[in-house]
């Protein structure tokens, strides 16, 4: 027992510990070995210090979790103080990972959090091979689909200490998840991709000619107006006299049409697509990010298989699943597409296009080559400029019938490959 381990401070814990039960996994060992593993070996990484990270770092600290490791590219804000709890106004345009790392290790006695202030993108594999188990509190769906794939790339089945646990939290508004993914044995990220709320976007008609809500005349001012008075100078939603124009001419456009609800606020967040934080929301599913972490580390409870969905704006509801794996998943599926009776004549371009729109790989900014040549390469600059030319030729000009293209981008670390056969004539 380590000197902050005074006499029954984890009495409460210990009472899951020291006994096994009925719901207790076939590994699970009652006793001090999985308390010392718990306390003393589970290395934990927690991706996000915001709303909430903040919340998970508090809970998985209070859980008896003495290693964690915190990832957070952004720095304080003072819109965060009102939900984010481990902020003061003093720490506004300080690391968040760092002052949040700071805060928890003062009030929890014992428990080590270090912070790295940077991207997931700058650690390699060797980095996220050391923990135990990987928690993400991300608002980014690009930064979940990047952890996702270089966690599931990871894993070799003939190395079981590979295979890295990755517990997704997430929230928007009144609605939450929380899900657990075992590499390439429960479903991962990029198979839910279709999952996704889509953008709320509105019919220009209604925009310019009938509108019925506040958000209608905020998006009249931002898309109609903006251009015509500043030409060529896009609206900056972090800028106070932006956000203050916007919102002078939308409130005129309310009172015209009779509508009420244009605020400050709301123009910042339609000009933005900021969806509101709930504190609750985030204290919730961190609570269900924390209990899955623990079940995880000790087995002394079977873990979530694999999807909590939880609501909390018409009353509190949850609801949990079995998200299925997809076997065409680029991630954890087999990586490879077939198309058949692609059309010769379509440009690369075209070809590009088609494959951006494709819902189970959502690309973002693909580079594609076959094994003799480049056809397109977003980077190197030079390089980009060399296949530049290839955008407007026709298929039939740069591939053989059954040729495979290897395809990578940024959203990915990994390549996806795609044999194409031509339509028959």
């Amino acid at each position: 027992m380590s000197q902050e381990d005074w006499n029954g401070r984890w009495d409460d814990i210990d009472m899951f510990l020291d006994r096994s039960g009925p719901f207790a996994q076939e590994q699970f060992e009652a006793g001090d070995e999985v308390k010392s593993f718990l306390h003393d070996d589970c290395k934990i990484l927690v991706i996000g210090a915001g709303g909430l990270g903040c919340e998970l770092l508090k809970d998985l600290a209070l859980s008896g979790f003495k290693d964690i490791h915190v990832i957070d590219m952004d720095t304080i804000d003072i819109s965060n103080l009102n939900r984010q709890f481990l902020f003061r106004q003093a720490d506004v345009g300080k690391p968040k990972a760092e002052v949040a790392a700071k805060f928890v290790m003062e009030r929890v006695p014992g428990c080590i959090v270090t912070p790295y202030f940077g991207k997931i993108q700058d650690k390699d594999e060797e980095y996220y091979s050391q923990f135990s188990i990987i928690i993400c509190g991300l608002d980014s769906v690009e930064a979940r689909r990047w952890i996702n794939a270089t966690v599931v790339n990871m894993y070799d089945p003939e190395r079981p200490e590979t295979l890295k646990p990755i517990v997704d939290g997430g929230t928007e508004g009144f609605k939450g998840q929380a899900r657990v993914i075992l590499p390439r044995i429960t479903a991962c990220y990029e198979c839910s991709l279709d999952m996704q709320t889509k953008p709320t976007t509105f019919p220009m008609c209604t925009i310019a000619n009938a509108p019925r809500l506040p958000e209608h005349c905020i998006e009249w001012a931002s898309i109609i107006q903006w251009p015509n008075h500043f030409p060529g100078q896009k609206v900056d939603g972090d800028s106070p006299e932006h956000i203050k124009w916007l919102f002078d001419m939308a409130t005129d456009r309310a009172k015209q049409f009779g509508i009420t609800g244009v605020t400050y606020s709301l123009t910042q967040g339609v000009v933005k697509n900021i969806i509101p934080a709930i504190a609750s929301t985030n204290a919730i599913v961190a609570a269900a990010c924390a209990n899955e972490a623990f079940k995880l580390a000790t087995n002394c409870v079977g873990n979530l298989d694999n999807y909590m969905l939880y609501v909390g704006d018409q009353g509190i509801y949850t609801y949990t699943f079995e998200l299925q794996r997809k076997e065409e998943c680029p991630v954890c599926g087999s990586a490879t597409m077939v198309i058949h009776d692609q059309d010769r004549t379509a440009t690369l371009q075209e070809f590009i296009d088609s494959l951006t729109e494709i819902s189970s790989v959502q690309l973002k900014k693909p580079s594609l080559r076959t094994s003799s040549k480049s056809l397109f390469m977003q980077s190197p600059p030079a390089l980009r400029e060399a296949t530049l030319g290839n955008l407007d030729k026709i298929l039939a000009e740069l591939l053989l019938d059954g040729d495979v293209i290897y395809v990578t981008d940024t959203a990915l670390p990994i390549s996806l490959q795609i044999t194409v056969y031509f339509k028959n004539e």
